[in-house]
């Protein structure tokens, strides 16, 4: 016993964190992943041509989701579905932008947002999330309900045109180059 302690004391490790350790050590393997068995080869994608739905030149078809997939195994809707949400939820984005920015510029509408909690628009502070804590439940109940019913009663793009062409006959349209 006298060579061991002289080797842990060489060492500088007392006998408790030695013994520790190796019961670390002996352990390991039995946090080890198992190993797994070879991959099989998956076939390479299918590109579509140029100038259809998806192709991006020089990378072919970007769909990691497989929107695009056929034939369709899942319930899906088509693909001019979402384009037509990209638009939407890209303009929604661009407006709440505009609206942050307006209220940290100061600007503010007359009057009361809630008469009954004395709560005027001039009191709200700007900013986001300030801004979203201040409105009580109720108003933001009838924001989403107005915003519900803006989309069931115009949301939908007529199918004759092209997606997110909602302008009606004075609007101005540009060819897509």
């Amino acid at each position: 016993s006298l060579p061991a302690f002289t080797a842990q004391a060489n060492l500088g490790i007392s006998p408790r964190p030695r013994a520790m350790l190796s019961i670390a050590a002996t352990s390991l393997p039995a946090f080890t992943a198992p190993l797994l068995p070879h991959a099989t080869r998956v076939a390479a994608p299918v590109m579509k041509a140029e100038g259809e739905i998806g192709v991006t030149p020089p990378l072919g078809v970007w769909d990691p989701l497989g929107c695009l997939a056929e034939p369709v195994d899942y319930p899906r809707r088509d693909y001019r579905r979402y384009v037509e949400l990209e638009i939407k939820h890209g303009r929604i984005a661009m407006l709440a932008t505009v609206g942050v920015l307006t209220t940290e510029a100061g600007f503010r509408w007359p009057g009361y947002l809630s008469k009954s909690l004395d709560l005027k628009f001039a009191d709200l502070p700007g900013g986001c999330f300030d801004s979203y804590n201040a409105v009580p439940a109720l108003g933001w109940l009838q924001i989403v309900g107005f915003v519900i019913f803006l989309e069931l009663a115009y949301g939908a793009t007529d199918p004759s045109k092209e997606p997110g062409d909602v302008g009606g006959i004075s609007w101005v349209r540009y060819d897509d180059p």
